[in-house]
């Protein structure tokens, strides 16, 4: 059973006792106090995380499986139960469905280069324009190199998922559907439990990129019945270098391998190999270790506070933002489908994002600017590029009141 963080302890949720976790938020940049708004690129990490991960490598580093001795014990025990940590997460069935991956894009790239050796002329891929490069790039090179066709779920205005639109593409010769649960720009959320079941009802396989959904909301895999789903550490608070794709069973056991090398085999010899089974199958070499571990402390700490708590905070930050951010004449905020996260992308009528986001950091607030990885999405709407602010779990009201006055007087500069 979980502990309770002390800030939830009396049923509340304490930001200002959350923040203390946090040395960075304390920083001055600028001579003003940080506020940190670009959580979607990139979460902050507590010490919980920096402690656990900083204990491995000084008490009980080695490498894993394998080992006879204390150290290699230790450290396989530590990594492995950082692998039921994130099957809890997920809800997976089972652990040998979790596999670790260096990110989403990790993932990604290893579903789409081992379905793809199935995939042929014609066959078809469904994503939706909303998707971040990294679950469209891998999925284009089976385009280029088999002949696969990419058809693209658009949005409506508002940036809600176009669930009519979909069921249009959908066809017979639909191979994979490949979807984000939550947009990176919009922070659209999509009804991926309805796009699972009309997916299965034309017999293709369902990839998800779950970067963002997993930090702002509780997914169960066995729930929205997907037959992939990825996330990353370094989003969730943990370190980079770490991610987790979870995979049905049945469909693993079919997989050939992503990489080859240590690890991922049964046998090898002079006439042949034999390859393991999941999830070592698609682990080969050795793997990041410490990361996983400090992944799996991540995701501890979000479980102390509670994942619902989470969520109700940070909708209350996306509810009071999206009121400060359109009471500003010249911000115009992109996207405002019925329960979306905690994400503003903007711009600022008459400045290009890279310039108000230097502007805007001199008064400390950080946010991004470009393109988020998003490039079809932002043509669809017609810019090439906004800016772009994201909350997290330690991010406060007065920290939205921080960017907004830091937009008005951006504003008052450009005008």
């Amino acid at each position: 059973m979980t502990t309770l963080h002390p800030a939830v302890i009396d049923g509340t949720y304490d930001v200002a006792r959350v923040r203390q976790d946090f040395p960075i938020l304390a920083k001055q940049v600028y001579g003003k106090k940080l506020v940190y708004l670009d959580n979607a690129a990139s979460a902050q990490k507590p010490v919980q995380v920096l402690d656990r991960m900083r204990f491995a490598y000084e008490n009980e580093y080695s490498n894993v499986h394998r080992g006879l001795h204390y150290l290699a014990n230790a450290m396989t025990e530590a990594y492995e139960q950082a692998r039921e940590r994130c099957r809890a997460f997920l809800n997976a069935p089972t652990l040998e469905e979790v596999i670790f991956a260096r990110s989403v894009t990790g993932a990604i790239n290893l579903v789409a280069s081992s379905l793809g050796q199935s995939i042929g002329e014609g066959d078809e891929i469904v994503l939706s324009i909303m998707e971040h490069h990294s679950n469209i790039v891998p999925w284009n090179y089976l385009r280029e190199r088999k002949g696969a066709v990419i058809k693209w779920a658009p949005v409506t205005e508002d940036g809600a998922f176009d669930m009519e639109a979909f069921k249009g593409l959908l066809t017979e010769r639909t191979r994979i559907v490949a979807i984000t649960h939550m947009s990176n720009v919009l922070g659209t959320v999509t009804p991926i439990k309805e796009i699972a079941r009309l997916a299965h009802e034309v017999g293709a396989v369902v990839v998800v990129d779950g970067a963002q959904a997993a930090v702002h909301m509780p997914v169960d895999v066995q729930d929205l019945d997907v037959d992939f789903y990825g996330v990353t550490g370094h989003k969730l608070y943990g370190p980079t270098g770490i991610g987790v794709l979870y995979g049905k069973r049945a469909l693993l056991d079919k997989l050939p391998p992503y990489e080859g090398g240590g690890e991922m085999i049964r046998t090898v010899t002079e006439a042949g190999v034999t390859y393991g089974e999941p999830p070592h199958r698609f682990e080969a070499g050795t793997p990041p270790i410490v990361q996983a571990i400090g992944l799996g402390e991540a995701l501890v700490y979000m479980e102390s506070l509670g994942r619902a708590r989470i969520a109700a905070h940070e909708a209350s930050l996306g509810a009071y933002a999206r009121e400060r951010l359109s009471a500003i004449n010249s911000v115009q905020i992109y996207g405002d489908a019925p329960g979306k996260g905690a994400i503003f992308a903007f711009d600022v009528k008459g400045a290009h994002p890279h310039d108000i986001a230097t502007v805007i950091d001199r008064a400390g607030v950080a946010v991004r600017a470009g393109t988020h990885c998003a490039m079809p999405l932002l043509g669809r709407y017609g810019v090439t590029a906004t800016c772009r602010a994201s909350f997290a779990l330690y991010n406060t009201h007065e920290e939205v009141d921080a960017l907004a006055d830091a937009l008005i007087k951006a504003q008052d500069l450009f005008a």
